[in-house]
């Protein structure tokens, strides 16, 4: 029986990504060995969209108050890639990871799973 999902993040600066888990975002985590952090996320949903392109993977965090998370963020000096834009599904942002990718952030109006 499938009992979790494990997500992976490739990234330029895997210690950058792992300290901003663990001090940014305050995520609990244990030590698979030589610093090898494995976090504990939080509960997560899965959804199938449909593309014309390629098909890909998109990680998107979900909060409750979009405007005062990505206030609390700025002020840990989080860079945001995209102002706050409302969509029929939620109000979406990004922020951009010290190894370079791009995280969405999300406060849903869609029932949660």
């Amino acid at each position: 029986m499938i009992n979790g999902a494990h997500v992976v993040i490739y990234t330029r600066d895997a210690e950058a990504d792992r300290a901003f888990l663990r001090d940014v975002l305050k995520w609990s985590h244990v030590d698979a060995g030589h610093g090898w952090l494995i976090f504990k996320a939080p509960p997560a949903e899965v959804a199938c969209h449909p593309t014309e392109g390629e098909p890909s993977h998109e990680l998107m965090l979900m909060c409750d108050d979009l405007d005062g998370t990505q206030a609390e963020l700025a002020a840990k000096g989080v860079q945001f890639t995209r102002p706050p834009e409302d969509a029929s599904w939620g109000r979406v942002t990004a922020f951009r990871l010290p190894g370079g990718g791009e995280v969405g952030l999300y406060e849903p109006r869609h029932p949660r799973a």
